[in-house]
């Protein structure tokens, strides 16, 4: 894959060349590039913005400059999406960045200041994407968190394929806690079923602690998961005693609560 990202703050995209990223772009499988959206400015002093119409605070990312950065940068062959980071496009989930991946290219724009002259938007931008409801200084944090959400789904890019299928979100439950080495650390021990090199009762394991940890943080996820999906006889009990277990401790700072009340 192919991610080109526009910028005028290029030197901030140093990280993406390094761990699982860099190691991938040497191997062949990414290729990451930085693009100065101010070589593009035909303005004197190589500006990209300019006061905004009608007035207001701030500035505005100028059109020109945008638009001929990604005509050049697409080329007449592109295949693929160009997007550009604002708190206003649609939210970046695991299922959008499974979208992205199947792409050939990607082109990002990154925003700056107010915002960015809409016929920018309008003649070369096919979709905008939000990593969350805050407001940055500019995209290009934005763009390094979806270039890394997408890269990791390429094949090869993580070294282990099965790390991007298991892991949270993409099974639809938050990842089960992990250990490693050693076995006892500050009094506190791993989990016996994680020891006994029983697979069925790893999974077992894996599969309760990943639903009561979601359940707990993110019931509405829970709730998604569980909604519609058939178990067999083995994983219905354990999936029953995750919601067991999960209603006592629901119910029993009630109880205490109840139990504190004057008389």
């Amino acid at each position: 894959m192919k991610i080109t990202i526009l910028t005028t703050f290029p030197e901030m995209f140093t990280p993406l060349h390094t761990s699982m990223l860099g190691r991938a772009e040497r191997a062949g499988l990414l290729t990451i590039r930085e693009v100065d959206i101010r070589a593009y400015s035909k303005n004197k002093h190589h500006n990209t913005d300019d006061a905004p119409f009608g007035g207001g605070a701030g500035m505005v990312m100028l059109a020109q400059p945008i638009v001929d950065a990604m005509r050049d940068v697409q080329g007449e062959d592109f295949r693929g999406r160009r997007i550009y980071l604002s708190p206003r496009g649609q939210t970046l989930t695991q299922k959008k960045a499974e979208e992205l991946a199947s792409e050939e290219e990607l082109i990002l724009l990154c925003g700056h200041y107010e915002g960015v002259d809409q016929r920018a938007l309008d003649l070369v931008i096919d979709e905008e994407i939000s990593i969350g409801d805050y407001v940055l200084t500019g995209g290009e944090l934005a763009a390094m968190v979806l270039t890394d959400c997408v890269a990791r789904l390429i094949p090869g890019v993580l070294g282990c394929e099965t790390s991007a299928e298991t892991e949270s979100f993409s099974s639809g439950l938050l990842e089960y806690p992990q250990y490693t080495r050693p076995r006892e650390f500050e009094g506190l021990t791993v989990p016996e079923p994680l020891l006994n090199g029983n697979h069925r009762e790893i999974e077992g394991w894996q599969l309760t602690e990943a639903l009561y940890v979601t359940l707990k943080r993110r019931p509405e996820m829970a709730e998604a998961w569980l909604s519609g999906r058939k178990f067999s006889r083995a994983q219905k009990r354990l999936v029953d005693a995750v919601l067991e277990r999960v209603r006592q401790e629901t119910q029993e700072p009630a109880d205490e609560a109840r139990n504190s009340e004057p008389g």
